[in-house]
């Protein structure tokens, strides 16, 4: 009698067992699917790890500072107008060469260009020094002419000094202002160290399209480099 009344009592027990396994089932099969994993964060794009092409500081260091110097020399008086512009044409020339250098090489100098460019700025560097130390000076007076004479000199050395005048603008304006200079000169000469006041406003005509050029050379996308346009 007892594994007979053991086997009746379990029975219901599978019974039930098996029907809550089966609603389990059901529940999972029906339900609410289970969330999508989070997809996986995007690789970071790629960052380019070449360098950025840089002028050599050693060649546009020593450019800079051979201008600074003839700016100085200009606005002290210690460089004449033709010393300054003979100065700023074989600066203009070393400039050229180191672009033209450049763009042949990738925008890079190769070590005997820039041996080369160090030479030719040193033979530069003794002329500035020889040519502010001679006894070639700019002093041209009290009078009219010779107070506007310096006006144009110093507001050259300004834009060589703060970079917007390049060497090659500052040549030509430099080669303008000689030329009146001599102007001047010869008609003081011919006239017992007086202007005439024709002579007075032809010079002044001529400095004021000097002035003109000074301006627009100083106020054009042309710059020294590092400089700002203004």
């Amino acid at each position: 009698m007892k594994p007979t009344w053991l086997k009746w009592c379990a029975l219901p027990a599978a019974v039930w067992m098996a029907g809550t396994l089966a609603v389990a089932q059901q529940q999972g099969s029906s339900g609410s699917p289970a969330p999508a994993p989070a997809p996986a964060p995007a690789p970071a794009p790629a960052q380019s790890t070449a360098p950025a092409q840089k002028t050599d500081p050693s060649i546009a260091q020593r450019k800079e500072n051979q201008q600074q110097r003839i700016g100085n020399g200009v606005q002290s008086g210690q460089l004449t107008a033709g010393e300054t512009a003979h100065l700023e044409n074989k600066e203009a020339a070393i400039n050229g060469e180191t672009k033209a250098d450049r763009a042949a090489n990738g925008g890079k100098l190769t070590g005997a260009e820039k041996k080369q460019i160090n030479q030719q700025q040193n033979q530069v560097s003794k002329q500035i020094y020889q040519d502010k130390h001679n006894a070639n000076t700019q002093n041209y007076g009290n009078s009219k002419v010779g107070q506007r004479q310096t006006n144009q000199q110093q507001r050259i050395a300004q834009g060589v000094k703060s970079g917007q005048l390049t060497a090659g603008e500052t040549a030509k304006l430099e080669n303008q202002q000689k030329g009146i200079n001599q102007q001047v000169k010869a008609d003081r000469s011919a006239n017992g160290g007086k202007l005439t006041s024709g002579e007075k406003q032809q010079v002044n005509r001529e400095q004021n399209g000097a002035s003109r050029n000074i301006y627009n050379k100083k106020h054009n996308a042309n710059t020294q480099a590092g400089a700002k346009p203004k």
